[in-house]
Protein backbone atom coordinates (compact mmCIF):
# COMPACT_ATOMS: atom_id res chain seq x y z
CA UNK A 1 0.00 0.00 0.00
CA UNK A 2 1.26 3.67 -0.93
CA UNK A 3 0.10 6.35 0.11
CA UNK A 4 0.02 10.36 -0.66
CA UNK A 5 -0.61 13.33 1.19
CA UNK A 6 -1.99 17.01 -0.32
CA UNK A 7 -3.82 19.87 0.63
CA UNK A 8 -0.92 21.09 3.03
CA UNK A 9 0.04 24.85 3.48
CA UNK A 10 -0.09 27.91 5.24
CA UNK A 11 -3.62 29.14 6.58
CA UNK A 12 -4.33 31.97 9.30
CA UNK A 13 -5.88 30.63 13.06
CA UNK A 14 -9.86 30.22 12.20
CA UNK A 15 -9.49 29.07 8.25
CA UNK A 16 -9.44 26.02 6.96
CA UNK A 17 -8.06 23.65 4.90
CA UNK A 18 -8.71 19.96 3.62
CA UNK A 19 -6.30 17.35 3.22
CA UNK A 20 -6.15 14.28 0.98
CA UNK A 21 -4.80 10.66 0.99
CA UNK A 22 -4.76 9.04 -2.08
CA UNK A 23 -4.15 5.42 -1.62
CA UNK A 24 -2.74 3.26 -4.36
CA UNK A 25 -1.15 -1.05 -4.70
CA UNK A 26 -3.30 -3.13 -2.46
CA UNK A 27 -6.14 -0.98 -1.56
CA UNK A 28 -8.68 -3.95 -1.18
CA UNK A 29 -6.51 -4.87 1.95
CA UNK A 30 -7.11 -1.83 4.12
CA UNK A 31 -10.08 -1.94 6.44
CA UNK A 32 -9.38 1.72 7.74
CA UNK A 33 -7.49 5.06 7.63
CA UNK A 34 -6.93 7.75 9.30
CA UNK A 35 -4.91 10.91 10.37
CA UNK A 36 -2.01 11.25 12.93
CA UNK A 37 0.20 14.85 13.14
CA UNK A 38 3.35 15.50 14.70
CA UNK A 39 5.29 18.77 15.46
CA UNK A 40 8.92 18.84 15.83
CA UNK A 41 10.58 17.21 19.16
CA UNK A 42 6.83 15.58 19.77
CA UNK A 43 5.65 12.09 19.88
CA UNK A 44 3.13 11.67 16.59
CA UNK A 45 -1.16 11.74 18.02
CA UNK A 46 -3.64 10.94 16.60
CA UNK A 47 -6.34 13.15 15.11
CA UNK A 48 -9.45 11.04 13.37
CA UNK A 49 -9.43 7.53 12.16
CA UNK A 50 -12.07 5.98 9.60
CA UNK A 51 -12.94 2.38 9.12
CA UNK A 52 -13.38 1.14 5.00
CA UNK A 53 -16.37 -1.16 5.82
CA UNK A 54 -19.06 0.67 7.19
CA UNK A 55 -17.60 4.27 7.55
CA UNK A 56 -17.34 4.48 11.65
CA UNK A 57 -15.18 7.51 12.43
CA UNK A 58 -13.21 8.27 15.49
CA UNK A 59 -11.79 12.07 16.59
CA UNK A 60 -9.38 13.33 19.08
CA UNK A 61 -11.44 15.38 21.38
CA UNK A 62 -9.12 18.62 20.41
CA UNK A 63 -10.44 18.13 17.09
CA UNK A 64 -14.26 17.21 17.65
CA UNK A 65 -16.83 19.56 15.63
CA UNK A 66 -13.92 21.72 13.92
CA UNK A 67 -12.49 18.43 11.89
CA UNK A 68 -13.98 16.16 9.34
CA UNK A 69 -12.65 12.68 8.03
CA UNK A 70 -14.17 11.42 5.25
CA UNK A 71 -13.75 9.56 2.16
CA UNK A 72 -14.32 8.74 -1.50
CA UNK A 73 -13.92 4.18 -1.90
CA UNK A 74 -14.08 4.94 -5.46
CA UNK A 75 -11.25 6.77 -5.81
CA UNK A 76 -9.30 5.30 -2.87
CA UNK A 77 -8.89 8.87 -1.26
CA UNK A 78 -9.47 9.81 2.27
CA UNK A 79 -9.66 13.17 3.35
CA UNK A 80 -9.45 15.56 6.41
CA UNK A 81 -11.43 18.92 6.49
CA UNK A 82 -10.37 21.01 9.07
CA UNK A 83 -12.30 24.23 10.44
CA UNK A 84 -11.55 26.26 12.75
CA UNK A 85 -7.78 26.13 12.52
CA UNK A 86 -5.45 26.63 15.74
CA UNK A 87 -1.60 28.05 15.27
CA UNK A 88 -0.92 25.06 17.90
CA UNK A 89 -1.95 22.84 15.02
CA UNK A 90 1.30 23.67 12.84
CA UNK A 91 2.32 20.24 12.37
CA UNK A 92 2.95 17.81 9.79
CA UNK A 93 0.01 15.39 8.80
CA UNK A 94 0.17 11.95 8.27
CA UNK A 95 -1.63 9.69 6.50
CA UNK A 96 -2.01 6.06 7.84
CA UNK A 97 -3.60 2.98 6.50
CA UNK A 98 -4.30 0.02 8.23
CA UNK A 99 -4.21 -3.54 6.34
CA UNK A 100 -4.90 -6.94 6.68
CA UNK A 101 -4.02 -9.80 5.10
CA UNK A 102 -5.68 -12.51 7.38
CA UNK A 103 -2.96 -12.94 9.58
CA UNK A 104 -1.93 -9.84 10.65
CA UNK A 105 -2.94 -5.72 10.50
CA UNK A 106 0.16 -3.82 8.99
CA UNK A 107 0.66 0.02 9.00
CA UNK A 108 1.43 1.94 6.09
CA UNK A 109 2.06 5.85 6.30
CA UNK A 110 2.62 8.65 3.95
CA UNK A 111 5.10 11.22 3.91
CA UNK A 112 3.32 13.71 5.64
CA UNK A 113 2.13 17.23 4.41
CA UNK A 114 2.80 20.18 6.06
CA UNK A 115 -0.05 22.68 8.17
CA UNK A 116 1.10 25.36 9.36
CA UNK A 117 -1.49 27.86 10.70
CA UNK A 118 -0.37 31.74 11.72
CA UNK A 119 -1.46 34.10 13.82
Amino acid sequence: VQLVESGGGLVQAGGSLRLSCAASGSTFSIIGMGWYRQAPGKQREFVATITTDDGRTNYADSVKGRFTIFRDNAKKTMYLQMNSLKTGETDVYYCDAQSWDEVRVDDYWGQGTQVTVSS
